[in-house]
Protein backbone atom coordinates (compact mmCIF):
# COMPACT_ATOMS: atom_id res chain seq x y z
CA UNK A 1 0.00 0.00 0.00
CA UNK A 2 3.08 2.36 0.23
CA UNK A 3 2.20 3.67 -3.76
CA UNK A 4 -1.00 4.86 -2.38
CA UNK A 5 0.30 6.41 0.74
CA UNK A 6 0.90 10.65 1.05
CA UNK A 7 3.88 12.02 3.54
CA UNK A 8 2.88 13.30 6.66
CA UNK A 9 1.63 17.24 6.58
CA UNK A 10 3.90 19.68 8.51
CA UNK A 11 2.41 21.37 11.59
CA UNK A 12 2.65 25.45 10.61
CA UNK A 13 2.79 25.43 14.56
CA UNK A 14 5.70 23.68 15.53
CA UNK A 15 8.88 25.47 16.38
CA UNK A 16 10.70 22.58 15.67
CA UNK A 17 13.99 21.18 18.21
CA UNK A 18 17.49 21.52 17.35
CA UNK A 19 18.03 17.73 18.14
CA UNK A 20 16.26 14.29 17.23
CA UNK A 21 13.28 12.67 19.16
CA UNK A 22 14.58 9.43 20.68
CA UNK A 23 11.97 6.45 21.67
CA UNK A 24 13.46 4.22 24.29
CA UNK A 25 12.01 0.93 24.65
CA UNK A 26 12.75 -0.28 28.27
CA UNK A 27 11.86 -4.01 27.64
CA UNK A 28 9.48 -5.40 30.30
CA UNK A 29 9.56 -2.55 32.74
CA UNK A 30 6.53 -1.73 34.20
CA UNK A 31 4.83 -0.05 37.07
CA UNK A 32 3.80 -2.87 39.26
CA UNK A 33 0.84 -3.98 41.17
CA UNK A 34 2.37 -5.67 43.97
CA UNK A 35 5.55 -3.73 46.50
CA UNK A 36 6.81 -7.15 47.20
CA UNK A 37 8.73 -8.36 43.95
CA UNK A 38 8.78 -5.51 41.75
CA UNK A 39 12.53 -5.59 40.69
CA UNK A 40 12.28 -2.00 39.27
CA UNK A 41 11.17 -0.14 42.83
CA UNK A 42 13.72 -2.73 44.30
CA UNK A 43 16.47 -1.35 42.12
CA UNK A 44 18.27 2.51 42.58
CA UNK A 45 16.59 3.90 39.59
CA UNK A 46 18.21 7.30 39.72
CA UNK A 47 17.06 8.75 36.57
CA UNK A 48 14.08 6.84 35.76
CA UNK A 49 12.80 8.42 38.91
CA UNK A 50 13.70 11.83 38.13
CA UNK A 51 12.24 11.30 34.99
CA UNK A 52 8.75 10.29 36.69
CA UNK A 53 8.89 13.24 38.79
CA UNK A 54 10.10 15.63 36.55
CA UNK A 55 8.75 14.96 33.20
CA UNK A 56 4.80 15.00 31.95
CA UNK A 57 4.00 11.21 31.98
CA UNK A 58 1.22 8.81 32.08
CA UNK A 59 0.57 4.89 32.55
CA UNK A 60 0.22 2.69 28.67
CA UNK A 61 -1.76 -0.43 28.67
CA UNK A 62 0.36 -2.98 27.17
CA UNK A 63 -1.78 -6.21 27.22
CA UNK A 64 -4.94 -7.62 26.47
CA UNK A 65 -7.49 -5.95 23.90
CA UNK A 66 -5.13 -2.84 23.93
CA UNK A 67 -2.70 -4.94 22.19
CA UNK A 68 -4.89 -7.03 20.41
CA UNK A 69 -5.07 -9.90 21.92
CA UNK A 70 -8.35 -11.55 22.95
CA UNK A 71 -9.03 -10.80 26.44
CA UNK A 72 -7.75 -7.97 29.38
CA UNK A 73 -6.62 -11.72 31.27
CA UNK A 74 -3.94 -12.19 28.23
CA UNK A 75 -0.22 -11.03 29.50
CA UNK A 76 1.16 -9.06 26.34
CA UNK A 77 4.91 -9.93 24.65
CA UNK A 78 7.27 -8.44 22.73
CA UNK A 79 6.35 -9.19 19.13
CA UNK A 80 2.59 -7.69 19.50
CA UNK A 81 4.00 -4.67 21.87
CA UNK A 82 6.19 -3.54 19.27
CA UNK A 83 3.70 -4.12 16.34
CA UNK A 84 1.59 -1.64 18.15
CA UNK A 85 4.10 1.19 18.57
CA UNK A 86 5.10 0.55 15.37
CA UNK A 87 1.68 0.82 13.54
CA UNK A 88 -0.32 3.11 15.43
CA UNK A 89 -3.30 0.87 15.63
CA UNK A 90 -4.18 -2.48 17.31
CA UNK A 91 -4.68 -5.53 14.87
CA UNK A 92 -5.83 -8.67 16.06
CA UNK A 93 -3.10 -10.61 16.82
CA UNK A 94 -1.97 -14.29 16.59
CA UNK A 95 -3.65 -16.35 19.18
CA UNK A 96 -7.32 -14.23 18.43
CA UNK A 97 -6.59 -15.58 14.95
CA UNK A 98 -5.88 -18.94 15.63
CA UNK A 99 -8.69 -19.09 18.19
CA UNK A 100 -11.02 -17.50 15.66
CA UNK A 101 -9.85 -19.92 12.74
CA UNK A 102 -10.56 -22.78 14.70
CA UNK A 103 -13.74 -21.26 16.14
CA UNK A 104 -15.06 -20.79 12.71
CA UNK A 105 -13.41 -24.02 11.15
CA UNK A 106 -11.64 -22.29 8.54
CA UNK A 107 -8.18 -23.71 9.63
CA UNK A 108 -9.80 -26.79 9.05
CA UNK A 109 -11.25 -26.18 5.73
CA UNK A 110 -7.98 -24.68 4.22
CA UNK A 111 -5.80 -26.51 1.77
CA UNK A 112 -3.54 -26.55 4.18
CA UNK A 113 -4.72 -28.58 6.91
CA UNK A 114 -6.08 -30.76 4.15
CA UNK A 115 -3.22 -31.46 2.47
CA UNK A 116 -0.94 -32.32 5.55
CA UNK A 117 -3.83 -35.02 6.97
CA UNK A 118 -4.27 -36.07 3.15
CA UNK A 119 -0.58 -37.06 3.58
CA UNK A 120 -0.60 -39.09 6.49
CA UNK A 121 -3.62 -40.89 5.47
CA UNK A 122 -1.78 -41.73 2.12
CA UNK A 123 1.15 -42.93 4.21
CA UNK A 124 -0.66 -44.94 6.79
CA UNK A 125 0.16 -47.97 5.22
CA UNK A 126 4.26 -47.34 6.20
CA UNK A 127 3.31 -46.35 9.31
CA UNK A 128 3.03 -42.45 8.73
CA UNK A 129 1.95 -40.10 11.44
CA UNK A 130 0.71 -36.51 12.54
CA UNK A 131 3.52 -34.42 14.38
CA UNK A 132 3.50 -31.46 16.72
CA UNK A 133 6.18 -29.66 17.95
CA UNK A 134 5.31 -26.25 20.06
CA UNK A 135 5.33 -25.11 23.44
CA UNK A 136 2.92 -26.96 25.78
CA UNK A 137 1.02 -24.21 28.10
CA UNK A 138 -1.69 -22.04 27.93
CA UNK A 139 0.59 -18.88 28.22
CA UNK A 140 -0.80 -17.42 25.39
CA UNK A 141 2.26 -15.80 23.92
CA UNK A 142 3.69 -18.46 21.47
CA UNK A 143 1.06 -20.73 21.46
CA UNK A 144 -2.04 -22.15 23.68
CA UNK A 145 -2.71 -25.95 24.50
CA UNK A 146 -6.31 -25.07 23.80
CA UNK A 147 -5.13 -24.75 19.70
CA UNK A 148 -3.18 -28.36 19.98
CA UNK A 149 -6.07 -29.99 21.75
CA UNK A 150 -8.42 -28.64 18.91
CA UNK A 151 -6.14 -29.96 16.57
CA UNK A 152 -5.70 -33.28 17.53
CA UNK A 153 -9.47 -33.97 18.58
CA UNK A 154 -10.37 -32.56 14.44
CA UNK A 155 -7.38 -35.22 13.45
CA UNK A 156 -9.04 -37.78 15.03
CA UNK A 157 -12.55 -36.55 13.55
CA UNK A 158 -10.72 -37.32 10.54
CA UNK A 159 -9.79 -40.10 10.97
CA UNK A 160 -5.28 -39.76 11.55
CA UNK A 161 -4.59 -43.03 13.21
CA UNK A 162 -1.17 -42.02 14.38
CA UNK A 163 -0.35 -38.80 15.80
CA UNK A 164 2.44 -37.30 17.94
CA UNK A 165 3.07 -34.54 20.03
CA UNK A 166 6.88 -33.24 20.39
CA UNK A 167 6.12 -31.00 23.62
CA UNK A 168 8.15 -28.12 24.58
CA UNK A 169 7.96 -27.14 28.41
CA UNK A 170 7.40 -23.19 29.26
CA UNK A 171 7.64 -22.11 32.81
CA UNK A 172 8.49 -18.76 30.82
CA UNK A 173 4.96 -17.11 30.14
CA UNK A 174 3.44 -19.48 33.29
CA UNK A 175 4.80 -20.40 36.08
CA UNK A 176 8.31 -21.73 36.38
CA UNK A 177 7.41 -25.28 37.28
CA UNK A 178 3.92 -25.75 36.23
CA UNK A 179 4.96 -28.26 33.34
CA UNK A 180 2.55 -31.15 34.93
CA UNK A 181 0.27 -29.21 34.64
CA UNK A 182 -0.18 -29.32 31.20
CA UNK A 183 1.60 -32.69 30.43
CA UNK A 184 -0.13 -35.40 32.84
CA UNK A 185 -3.86 -33.94 31.47
CA UNK A 186 -1.92 -33.91 27.42
CA UNK A 187 -1.00 -37.36 27.93
CA UNK A 188 -4.51 -38.47 29.44
CA UNK A 189 -6.15 -36.79 26.56
CA UNK A 190 -4.48 -38.69 24.27
CA UNK A 191 -4.90 -41.57 26.00
CA UNK A 192 -8.64 -40.93 26.07
CA UNK A 193 -8.85 -41.77 21.65
CA UNK A 194 -9.75 -45.64 22.10
CA UNK A 195 -8.42 -47.35 19.30
CA UNK A 196 -6.40 -44.31 18.42
CA UNK A 197 -1.91 -44.39 18.30
CA UNK A 198 -1.79 -41.16 20.10
CA UNK A 199 0.85 -40.09 22.01
CA UNK A 200 3.82 -37.94 23.67
CA UNK A 201 7.05 -38.59 21.70
CA UNK A 202 9.64 -35.76 22.85
CA UNK A 203 10.00 -32.96 24.46
CA UNK A 204 11.88 -30.12 26.80
CA UNK A 205 12.78 -27.00 28.01
CA UNK A 206 12.27 -24.27 25.22
CA UNK A 207 15.29 -22.33 26.59
CA UNK A 208 17.23 -25.50 25.96
CA UNK A 209 15.93 -26.85 22.94
CA UNK A 210 14.09 -25.94 19.26
CA UNK A 211 13.12 -22.36 20.09
CA UNK A 212 16.28 -20.32 19.38
CA UNK A 213 15.60 -16.75 17.87
CA UNK A 214 17.43 -14.37 15.76
CA UNK A 215 20.35 -16.96 15.16
CA UNK A 216 21.57 -16.30 18.76
CA UNK A 217 22.39 -20.43 19.58
CA UNK A 218 21.55 -22.61 16.46
CA UNK A 219 22.59 -25.12 19.07
CA UNK A 220 19.19 -25.32 20.67
CA UNK A 221 17.27 -25.98 17.45
CA UNK A 222 20.11 -28.63 16.63
CA UNK A 223 19.10 -30.35 20.27
CA UNK A 224 15.50 -29.69 19.59
CA UNK A 225 16.53 -31.64 16.12
CA UNK A 226 17.86 -34.77 17.05
CA UNK A 227 15.44 -35.12 19.58
CA UNK A 228 11.94 -34.67 17.82
CA UNK A 229 13.32 -35.96 14.58
CA UNK A 230 15.67 -38.71 15.49
CA UNK A 231 14.39 -40.00 18.47
CA UNK A 232 17.86 -39.18 20.47
CA UNK A 233 17.82 -38.56 23.61
CA UNK A 234 17.30 -40.06 27.40
CA UNK A 235 14.46 -42.44 27.06
CA UNK A 236 11.60 -42.35 29.96
CA UNK A 237 8.43 -44.45 29.46
CA UNK A 238 6.01 -41.11 29.31
CA UNK A 239 6.84 -37.24 29.58
CA UNK A 240 5.02 -37.04 33.22
CA UNK A 241 7.61 -39.49 34.42
CA UNK A 242 10.27 -37.38 32.74
CA UNK A 243 10.08 -34.28 34.34
CA UNK A 244 9.17 -35.84 37.66
CA UNK A 245 12.93 -37.30 37.49
CA UNK A 246 14.51 -34.25 36.34
CA UNK A 247 13.13 -33.03 39.28
CA UNK A 248 14.03 -35.26 41.50
CA UNK A 249 17.56 -35.30 40.07
CA UNK A 250 17.88 -31.21 39.64
CA UNK A 251 15.95 -29.88 42.33
CA UNK A 252 14.77 -26.33 41.67
CA UNK A 253 15.50 -27.05 37.99
CA UNK A 254 12.84 -24.73 36.07
CA UNK A 255 10.78 -26.06 32.94
CA UNK A 256 12.02 -24.12 30.37
CA UNK A 257 15.91 -25.25 31.26
CA UNK A 258 15.09 -28.71 31.54
CA UNK A 259 16.74 -31.44 29.07
CA UNK A 260 15.31 -33.07 25.90
CA UNK A 261 13.43 -36.66 26.91
CA UNK A 262 12.45 -39.27 24.51
CA UNK A 263 9.41 -41.28 25.42
CA UNK A 264 9.99 -45.16 24.30
CA UNK A 265 7.26 -47.73 23.39
CA UNK A 266 6.89 -50.62 24.57
CA UNK A 267 10.03 -52.20 22.14
CA UNK A 268 12.32 -49.86 23.95
CA UNK A 269 12.50 -47.77 21.15
CA UNK A 270 11.86 -43.85 20.22
CA UNK A 271 7.92 -43.92 19.71
CA UNK A 272 7.90 -40.81 18.06
CA UNK A 273 10.66 -39.95 15.01
CA UNK A 274 9.91 -38.19 12.53
CA UNK A 275 9.94 -40.07 9.06
CA UNK A 276 9.71 -40.16 5.29
CA UNK A 277 5.54 -39.49 4.23
CA UNK A 278 4.55 -38.10 7.65
CA UNK A 279 3.29 -34.87 7.92
CA UNK A 280 4.36 -31.94 10.77
CA UNK A 281 2.61 -28.86 12.20
CA UNK A 282 4.54 -26.24 14.27
CA UNK A 283 1.96 -24.95 15.98
CA UNK A 284 3.28 -22.24 17.99
CA UNK A 285 2.01 -19.01 16.15
CA UNK A 286 4.89 -16.26 17.26
CA UNK A 287 7.20 -15.93 14.52
CA UNK A 288 10.66 -14.93 16.38
CA UNK A 289 11.37 -18.44 17.84
CA UNK A 290 9.57 -20.47 15.14
CA UNK A 291 12.10 -19.71 12.30
CA UNK A 292 14.63 -21.22 13.14
CA UNK A 293 13.04 -24.56 13.46
CA UNK A 294 10.88 -23.78 10.03
CA UNK A 295 14.33 -23.65 7.82
CA UNK A 296 15.95 -26.89 9.71
CA UNK A 297 12.63 -28.46 8.58
CA UNK A 298 12.61 -26.56 5.18
CA UNK A 299 15.94 -26.74 4.20
CA UNK A 300 16.73 -29.39 1.77
CA UNK A 301 19.34 -32.59 2.32
CA UNK A 302 23.34 -31.32 2.04
CA UNK A 303 21.92 -27.83 2.32
CA UNK A 304 23.07 -24.83 3.78
CA UNK A 305 22.41 -25.16 7.96
CA UNK A 306 24.28 -23.94 10.97
CA UNK A 307 24.06 -27.85 12.21
CA UNK A 308 24.42 -31.42 10.73
CA UNK A 309 21.44 -33.48 10.29
CA UNK A 310 22.05 -37.10 10.17
CA UNK A 311 18.53 -37.17 9.70
CA UNK A 312 16.40 -35.20 6.72
CA UNK A 313 12.89 -37.01 6.29
CA UNK A 314 10.75 -35.67 3.46
CA UNK A 315 7.64 -34.23 4.76
CA UNK A 316 4.71 -32.24 4.47
CA UNK A 317 5.64 -29.34 7.07
CA UNK A 318 3.69 -26.09 8.04
CA UNK A 319 3.67 -23.57 10.52
CA UNK A 320 0.91 -22.70 12.63
CA UNK A 321 0.90 -18.96 10.75
CA UNK A 322 3.22 -17.27 8.48
CA UNK A 323 5.93 -16.02 10.31
CA UNK A 324 7.70 -13.75 7.86
CA UNK A 325 6.06 -12.35 5.64
CA UNK A 326 8.33 -10.84 2.99
CA UNK A 327 10.15 -14.08 2.61
CA UNK A 328 7.51 -16.05 2.85
CA UNK A 329 8.85 -18.56 5.42
CA UNK A 330 6.81 -21.07 5.96
CA UNK A 331 5.86 -22.17 2.84
CA UNK A 332 2.99 -23.70 4.16
CA UNK A 333 1.03 -22.57 7.26
CA UNK A 334 -2.93 -22.66 8.80
CA UNK A 335 -3.62 -19.15 9.24
CA UNK A 336 -3.14 -16.33 7.55
CA UNK A 337 -1.02 -13.64 10.13
CA UNK A 338 -2.87 -9.75 10.37
CA UNK A 339 -1.90 -7.85 7.52
CA UNK A 340 -0.37 -4.75 9.20
CA UNK A 341 -0.10 -1.82 6.68
CA UNK A 342 0.86 2.00 6.57
CA UNK A 343 3.60 2.03 9.83
CA UNK A 344 5.62 4.43 11.36
CA UNK A 345 8.24 3.68 9.75
CA UNK A 346 6.64 3.79 6.21
CA UNK A 347 5.24 6.86 6.99
CA UNK A 348 8.56 8.76 8.26
CA UNK A 349 10.37 7.56 5.40
CA UNK A 350 8.00 8.77 2.89
CA UNK A 351 7.72 11.76 4.28
CA UNK A 352 12.25 12.17 4.26
CA UNK A 353 12.52 11.79 8.08
CA UNK A 354 15.89 10.22 8.30
CA UNK A 355 15.82 7.53 11.53
CA UNK A 356 18.08 4.88 13.20
CA UNK A 357 16.86 1.52 14.91
CA UNK A 358 18.80 -0.17 17.50
CA UNK A 359 19.16 -3.17 19.91
CA UNK A 360 21.17 -5.97 20.66
CA UNK A 361 20.06 -9.43 18.94
CA UNK A 362 17.96 -10.58 21.69
CA UNK A 363 15.69 -7.29 20.51
CA UNK A 364 16.66 -6.46 16.98
CA UNK A 365 14.74 -7.96 15.16
CA UNK A 366 11.53 -6.27 17.75
CA UNK A 367 13.21 -2.78 17.05
CA UNK A 368 12.98 -3.37 13.05
CA UNK A 369 10.85 -6.44 11.54
CA UNK A 370 7.92 -6.30 14.25
CA UNK A 371 8.27 -2.65 14.71
CA UNK A 372 7.54 -2.59 11.02
CA UNK A 373 4.62 -4.54 10.92
CA UNK A 374 6.21 -7.91 10.46
CA UNK A 375 8.03 -6.97 7.64
CA UNK A 376 11.69 -7.69 6.71
CA UNK A 377 14.06 -4.70 5.18
CA UNK A 378 13.61 -1.19 5.06
CA UNK A 379 11.28 0.82 3.55
CA UNK A 380 13.73 3.39 2.51
CA UNK A 381 17.97 1.99 2.26
CA UNK A 382 18.84 5.81 2.17
CA UNK A 383 17.09 6.95 4.93
CA UNK A 384 17.03 4.20 7.77
CA UNK A 385 20.05 2.72 9.55
CA UNK A 386 19.63 -0.35 11.27
CA UNK A 387 22.25 -1.64 13.87
CA UNK A 388 22.53 -4.83 15.43
CA UNK A 389 24.92 -5.15 18.48
CA UNK A 390 25.21 -9.28 19.17
CA UNK A 391 24.96 -10.34 22.42
CA UNK A 392 26.25 -12.51 24.74
CA UNK A 393 25.59 -15.94 24.53
CA UNK A 394 25.20 -16.63 28.07
CA UNK A 395 22.69 -16.99 31.00
CA UNK A 396 21.70 -13.44 31.08
CA UNK A 397 21.94 -13.83 34.81
CA UNK A 398 25.42 -13.86 34.46
CA UNK A 399 25.67 -10.65 32.58
CA UNK A 400 22.32 -8.72 33.71
CA UNK A 401 23.86 -5.47 32.35
CA UNK A 402 23.75 -7.32 28.68
CA UNK A 403 24.51 -4.78 26.16
CA UNK A 404 23.07 -2.06 27.48
CA UNK A 405 26.42 0.43 27.38
CA UNK A 406 27.16 -0.60 23.92
CA UNK A 407 23.51 0.37 22.73
CA UNK A 408 24.03 3.99 24.25
CA UNK A 409 27.14 4.38 22.83
CA UNK A 410 26.43 3.79 19.72
CA UNK A 411 22.85 6.37 20.15
CA UNK A 412 24.55 9.21 21.77
CA UNK A 413 27.38 8.41 18.77
CA UNK A 414 24.30 9.34 16.57
CA UNK A 415 22.25 11.86 18.52
CA UNK A 416 25.59 14.16 18.44
CA UNK A 417 26.04 13.26 14.59
CA UNK A 418 23.31 15.19 13.82
CA UNK A 419 22.26 13.04 10.95
CA UNK A 420 18.62 11.52 12.56
CA UNK A 421 15.19 13.29 12.99
CA UNK A 422 14.24 10.08 14.76
CA UNK A 423 16.23 7.14 17.10
CA UNK A 424 14.49 4.44 18.17
CA UNK A 425 16.38 1.83 20.54
CA UNK A 426 15.49 -1.44 22.69
CA UNK A 427 17.22 -2.09 26.11
CA UNK A 428 15.92 -5.89 27.09
CA UNK A 429 17.48 -6.35 29.81
CA UNK A 430 13.82 -5.59 31.96
CA UNK A 431 12.53 -8.92 29.56
CA UNK A 432 15.41 -11.35 29.10
CA UNK A 433 17.03 -11.24 32.92
CA UNK A 434 13.23 -10.76 34.16
CA UNK A 435 12.88 -14.08 32.48
CA UNK A 436 15.31 -16.05 34.38
CA UNK A 437 13.40 -15.37 37.76
CA UNK A 438 16.62 -14.41 39.80
CA UNK A 439 15.72 -11.22 41.61
CA UNK A 440 18.75 -9.97 42.34
CA UNK A 441 20.07 -10.19 38.48
CA UNK A 442 16.98 -8.26 37.74
CA UNK A 443 17.66 -5.48 39.79
CA UNK A 444 21.53 -5.40 38.54
CA UNK A 445 20.17 -5.36 35.33
CA UNK A 446 17.77 -2.49 35.77
CA UNK A 447 19.98 -0.49 38.05
CA UNK A 448 22.84 -0.90 34.69
CA UNK A 449 19.95 0.19 32.41
CA UNK A 450 19.13 3.41 34.72
CA UNK A 451 23.17 4.37 34.14
CA UNK A 452 22.28 4.38 30.56
CA UNK A 453 19.07 6.90 30.88
CA UNK A 454 21.27 9.20 32.38
CA UNK A 455 23.84 9.37 29.49
CA UNK A 456 20.94 9.63 27.36
CA UNK A 457 19.59 12.57 29.08
CA UNK A 458 22.87 14.59 28.79
CA UNK A 459 23.16 13.72 25.12
CA UNK A 460 19.29 14.93 24.55
CA UNK A 461 19.90 17.85 26.57
CA UNK A 462 23.14 18.87 24.60
CA UNK A 463 21.88 18.22 21.30
CA UNK A 464 18.39 19.57 22.19
CA UNK A 465 16.60 16.99 20.93
CA UNK A 466 13.28 15.06 22.76
CA UNK A 467 13.63 11.74 24.80
CA UNK A 468 10.54 9.40 25.03
CA UNK A 469 10.52 6.18 27.30
CA UNK A 470 8.45 3.48 27.64
CA UNK A 471 8.12 -0.30 27.56
CA UNK A 472 6.51 -2.93 25.47
CA UNK A 473 5.20 -4.76 28.50
CA UNK A 474 5.68 -5.57 32.29
CA UNK A 475 7.76 -8.63 33.44
CA UNK A 476 10.57 -7.08 36.31
CA UNK A 477 7.50 -4.89 38.01
CA UNK A 478 6.09 -8.57 38.77
CA UNK A 479 9.17 -11.42 40.00
CA UNK A 480 7.34 -13.45 42.73
CA UNK A 481 3.90 -15.22 42.42
CA UNK A 482 1.21 -13.59 44.12
CA UNK A 483 -1.35 -15.31 45.73
CA UNK A 484 -5.42 -14.04 45.19
CA UNK A 485 -4.73 -11.78 48.06
CA UNK A 486 -1.86 -10.14 47.01
CA UNK A 487 0.13 -12.35 49.61
CA UNK A 488 3.55 -13.77 47.67
CA UNK A 489 3.62 -17.26 47.21
CA UNK A 490 6.38 -19.07 48.94
CA UNK A 491 8.93 -21.85 47.79
CA UNK A 492 8.21 -25.17 50.15
CA UNK A 493 11.33 -26.39 49.46
CA UNK A 494 13.88 -22.52 50.04
CA UNK A 495 11.11 -21.23 51.91
CA UNK A 496 12.30 -18.43 49.42
CA UNK A 497 9.26 -16.51 47.14
CA UNK A 498 8.15 -18.23 44.54
CA UNK A 499 9.75 -16.98 41.12
CA UNK A 500 7.38 -15.81 38.60
CA UNK A 501 9.32 -15.40 34.88
CA UNK A 502 6.34 -14.17 32.55
CA UNK A 503 5.37 -10.82 31.87
CA UNK A 504 2.97 -8.78 34.01
CA UNK A 505 -0.45 -7.77 33.16
CA UNK A 506 0.85 -3.87 34.36
CA UNK A 507 1.05 -1.09 32.59
CA UNK A 508 4.05 0.69 31.19
CA UNK A 509 5.57 4.30 31.15
CA UNK A 510 4.51 6.81 28.95
CA UNK A 511 7.56 9.81 29.22
CA UNK A 512 8.16 12.70 27.48
CA UNK A 513 10.95 14.99 28.26
CA UNK A 514 11.68 18.00 26.60
CA UNK A 515 13.67 20.08 27.43
CA UNK A 516 13.49 22.51 25.13
CA UNK A 517 10.14 23.10 25.22
CA UNK A 518 8.72 25.97 23.51
CA UNK A 519 4.73 25.57 24.59
CA UNK A 520 3.19 23.81 21.39
CA UNK A 521 1.14 21.47 24.04
CA UNK A 522 0.53 21.31 27.08
CA UNK A 523 3.23 19.34 29.10
CA UNK A 524 1.12 19.47 32.34
CA UNK A 525 -0.18 16.18 31.85
CA UNK A 526 -0.49 13.95 29.04
CA UNK A 527 -3.96 12.11 27.91
CA UNK A 528 -4.98 8.68 30.13
CA UNK A 529 -6.50 5.59 29.71
CA UNK A 530 -4.21 5.03 26.24
CA UNK A 531 -2.48 2.07 24.97
CA UNK A 532 0.79 1.72 23.82
CA UNK A 533 -0.07 2.13 19.92
CA UNK A 534 -0.48 5.79 20.72
CA UNK A 535 2.86 6.19 20.07
CA UNK A 536 3.34 6.61 17.11
CA UNK A 537 1.06 9.82 16.71
CA UNK A 538 2.55 11.09 20.01
CA UNK A 539 6.01 10.88 18.30
CA UNK A 540 5.22 12.09 14.69
CA UNK A 541 3.84 15.05 16.44
CA UNK A 542 6.78 15.81 18.73
CA UNK A 543 8.73 15.55 15.21
CA UNK A 544 6.34 18.12 14.00
CA UNK A 545 3.68 16.21 11.79
CA UNK A 546 0.23 15.60 11.69
CA UNK A 547 -0.47 11.78 12.17
CA UNK A 548 -2.79 9.67 10.08
CA UNK A 549 -6.47 10.40 11.03
CA UNK A 550 -7.02 6.91 12.06
CA UNK A 551 -4.24 6.59 14.19
CA UNK A 552 -5.00 6.13 17.70
CA UNK A 553 -5.19 8.70 20.32
CA UNK A 554 -1.72 10.72 20.57
CA UNK A 555 -0.88 11.56 24.34
CA UNK A 556 -0.17 14.93 23.91
CA UNK A 557 -2.65 17.72 23.10
CA UNK A 558 -1.48 20.30 21.15
CA UNK A 559 -2.51 24.06 22.00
Amino acid sequence: MADTMHPLQKNPNWKGRRGPVVLVIMDGVGYGKYEEGDAVKASRMKYLDWFKANCPNTKLKAHGTAVGLPTDDDMGNSEVGHNAMGCGRVFAQGAKLVGESIANGSMFAAATWKKLVANVKANEAKGAALHFIGLVSDGNVHSHIDHLKAMIAQAAKEGVKKLRVHALLDGRDVDPTSALNYITPLEEYLASFAGLDYKIASGGGRMYMTMDRYNADWSMVERGWKAHVEGNGRLFPSATTAIETYRKEQPGVLDQDMHEFVIAGSDGKPCGTINDGDSVIYFNFRGDRALEITRAFETPKGGDLPFERAKVPAVEYAGMMEYDGDAHVPAQYLVNPPSIDRTMGEYLTKTGVKLLAISETQKYGHVTYFFNGNKQGKFDEKLEDYIEVPSDVVPFEQRPWMKCAEITDKVIEAIKSGKYDHIRLNYPNGDMVGHTGVFNAVVCSMEGMDLQLGRLKAAIEEAGGILCLTADHGNSDDMYEHAKDGSVKMDKASGEPKAKTSHSLNPVPGIIYDPEYKGEYDNTKLNDGLGISSWPATLMMLMGYEPPVDYDKSMINLK
